[in-house]
């Protein structure tokens, strides 16, 4: 199995979870496109086998997230799972749906945003969470980021709750984007819920769960690699020079720079990139997957 199988994550297990569990029930090599919390749910890709060489390619994908702010509470973590610093009246008025769909609207386009202290970003050596949970500060410097969409989707002012989507770049934090929305309503919040439901072309409709992937095994339907680059231009190469290409050796090829999906007698080899002339092997499978 070499190829994209994409995970439905359950809450309170965290992307490594899924990994070691994905492993013992395939028995191959499995990667991932980038942790998603363990309090969220939602789209996690696994790379598995030979899939796994692709991870390079998926790393700036946007997402696509359902997200859930509860507001008039601040906690450390600036999530559900954090303590809880400070707590005000919420009134009533922030409520109002046109509010609210004007202050999100704010949010749209490039912007900096400032990491929360709970996250996996290094600075000097550790990661942003060592540092919190030993009390320490440290300056975050701002990332930019980019709000393609925001929409509001759900109301709950008996729960002081407001639900949303939202459509952004990598990198973008939504605990951090959940506290600023609750800046600029003019309260405090923090998130409390988070469900991705998708990451690139990677949609939830074509998750599965664990469980299913346990059941089926090796006949769990899955994202070649083939499909993956479906949008790339093909190269065929001939018999002749396929063992060389296989080896390492550049081969003469006179197409625009970039990458292509490689063929020999109609059935797929890999993945190749075309430099100044020259094609380079890049990704190769294995000939069961053709």
């Amino acid at each position: 199995m070499d190829g994209i199988i994409i995970i439905n994550k359950p809450q309170k297990c965290t992307s490594h979870d899924i990994v070691y569990q994905a492993k013992k029930v395939t028995g191959e090599k499995v990667g991932h496109t980038g942790t998603l919390d363990p309090m969220a749910t939602g789209v996690l890709p696994l790379l598995i086998g030979r899939g796994t060489l692709c991870s390079k390619y998926l790393i700036n994908h946007d997402k696509i997230y359902e997200v859930q702010l509860t507001l008039g509470t601040k906690t450390d973590s600036a999530d559900c799972e954090g303590n809880i610093l400070e707590e005000k009246e919420v009134p009533a008025t922030l409520f109002k749906k046109q509010k609210v769909e004007e202050v999100l609207k704010t949010f749209l386009g490039k912007q900096e945003q400032i990491p929360p202290m709970h996250s996996a970003i290094k600075v000097k050596g550790k990661k942003l969470y060592e540092y919190a949970r030993r009390g320490q500060t440290v300056e975050v410097k701002p990332r930019q980021i980019e709000i393609y969409d925001i929409q509001l989707l759900k109301i709950k002012k008996d729960k002081k709750q407001i639900e949303f989507q939202v459509h952004c770049s990598k990198g973008t934090y939504m605990r951090s984007l959940c506290e600023d929305i609750a800046k600029r309503l003019g309260t405090i919040g923090y998130m409390s819920g988070l469900n991705r439901t998708k990451v690139g072309e990677f949609s939830i409709e074509k998750a599965i769960t664990m469980e299913q992937l346990q059941e089926q095994k090796q006949e769990v339907s899955y994202i070649t690699i083939e499909e993956l680059f479906q949008n790339k231009s093909k190269i065929e190469i001939v018999e002749k020079r396929l063992q060389p290409f296989l080896n390492g050796v550049k081969l003469t090829m006179k197409k625009p720079d970039g990458i292509y999906r490689v063929y020999c007698e109609q059935q797929f080899i890999g993945i190749g990139v075309v430099e100044n002339e020259f094609l380079k092997r890049d990704i190769i499978v294995e000939k069961s997957q053709s």
